[in-house]
């Protein structure tokens, strides 16, 4: 059964199958800058400034005008065009975002993740966007390489030398997440994504998540009286956690703006759209083990 056939229900699982639309992309999309891009910013969150000082040694950023809004409604529109139709009726585009459960199934749970979402595969539109992150003044650099210690069942096997990962590229799922009123995604941190690659052999494993924001929340001004219209999207921020839920960074969504973060320790949630609607794509950055004296 695939997750077109019926509408699923809470607890169901089904194994998927992401293929989609082939969708012609402008050869300047991300390639040039339109008249609404501004300069990109970097903004490295600084947690011993904020109530997580715990999270000193995990690493996080922020990257504001990687997109401009003119280029995220264009992202968008292609996303939903990549989908192939769903339904009887052949309209529907977006389906429920389900959690990976292993083994290529997923559940519906939404308990845990409510939101719609759009799973679209392409490699050139993500190598174009990690182009315009790294104008980011010294990101590349500071992403090009993890060193990981062993983990306690490697050090079991007498294995006690860190791995080298080297940055290869951005990973070509994109997941397009729109929230609307009352939709949310609880606290969780990410999981890492791990292939071999048929051709070259290359191990390769995610080890950052990086978000983006499609666009703006409302944001009320300091000492103002401004209030959201009807339309505005209330809500949906990214707030990273303490476990014990007492003390939070939120990081507001934001036309074009990047989040990119570690998986390992950072525990986060999704907040409730109190209203309008969050639209978000998620994807991870994947390195390649390095063997021996590789680089």
């Amino acid at each position: 059964m695939t997750i077109e056939d019926r509408e699923l229900e809470d607890g169901d699982y089904i194994k998927v199958d992401y293929t989609s639309r082939d969708v012609p992309i402008p050869h300047d999309f991300l390639m040039v800058d339109p008249p609404d891009a501004r300069p990109i910013t970097a903004k490295r969150i600084d947690w011993l400034e904020t109530d997580l000082p715990e999270f000193v040694n995990h690493y996080a950023i922020l990257l504001d005008h990687v997109l401009s809004p003119s280029e995220c409604d264009t992202l968008l529109q292609m996303a939903e065009d990549s989908v192939k139709d769903r339904g009887r009726s052949g309209t529907r585009r977006w389906g429920p975002a389900l959690v990976n459960i292993g083994g290529g199934f997923e559940t519906l749970d939404k308990e845990y993740r409510n939101s719609d979402r759009i799973v679209w595969d392409n490699q050139t539109i993500m190598d174009r966007l990690w182009m315009r992150c790294i104008k980011a003044k010294g990101l590349q650099d500071e992403l090009a390489v993890v060193v990981d210690p062993p983990s306690e069942r490697r050090r079991r096997q007498g294995i006690q030398e860190n791995s080298r990962w080297v940055f290869e590229r951005l990973n070509q799922r994109g997941r397009f997440l729109r929230y609307t009123h009352g939709q949310f995604f609880r606290p969780h941190c990410d999981g890492a994504y791990s292939e071999i690659e048929k051709d070259t052999g290359k191990i390769l494993m995610t080890h950052y998540t990086l978000h983006l924001y499609l666009n703006d929340s409302f944001a009320k001004m300091e000492g103002a009286s401004n209030e959201p219209s009807p339309t505005d999207l209330v809500g949906g921020a990214t707030s990273f956690l303490s476990h014990d839920h007492e003390r939070l960074v939120k990081v507001n969504p934001k036309s074009g703006r990047v989040l990119i973060f570690q998986h390992k320790g950072l525990y986060h949630c999704g907040d409730d759209v109190a209203q309008g609607v969050k639209y978000t794509m998620r994807t991870d950055i994947m390195y390649r083990l390095c063997r021996g004296s590789e680089t």
